[in-house]
């Protein structure tokens, strides 16, 4: 799916790693920055996460909620959250349908994997409109935290 910045976001629900559904429409009045990475444990998403967590003010201050989305299980994104002490939700797509709809979704990924969650940002105003988009090809990469805080101080 093609969704465009200035379009209303796409509407989901998910499971978070305390096996609860998150209904992304009960944070309308709130900016919402939604994460995907592809996989738990990995170097960079690790690594990606771990900035977000120690800068998790910056997030608050913009009156932001926080969303990492992988495909894992919540068993296994729950081990990741406590591991690396995040301090924002993890939410598990695991049947691949919001990565989908978001179009960050890799059809065929490293050793033959399916259906993994490409690295990107999405910035979801306090209307539910769709604000900044960016999805990594590669991912090795980062998304660009500059501009991700420079839309966030923004809407605020």
């Amino acid at each position: 799916m093609n969704i465009s910045i200035g379009q209303k976001a796409p509407v989901f629900s998910l499971y978070n790693t305390d096996k609860k559904i998150i209904n992304i429409t009960d944070y309308t009045g709130k900016n919402v920055l939604l994460l995907f990475f592809p996989q738990a444990f990995t170097s960079v998403c690790t690594k990606e996460l771990c900035s977000v967590r120690d800068d998790i003010a910056r997030y608050s201050n913009a009156k932001a909620e926080v969303f990492g989305i992988s495909v894992d299980s919540v068993f296994t994104l729950k081990k990741f959250k406590e591991d690396q002490h995040f301090n924002f939700t993890l939410l598990s797509d695991f049947n691949k349908q919001v990565s989908d709809m978001y179009g960050c979704l890799y059809k065929n990924w490293i050793l033959d994997m399916q259906g993994v969650s490409k690295r990107a940002a999405f910035i979801i105003d306090k209307d539910g409109i769709l604000q900044y988009a960016e999805v990594l090809e590669e991912a090795g990469g980062i998304p660009d935290f500059n501009a991700i805080n420079e839309k966030l101080a923004s809407l605020s």
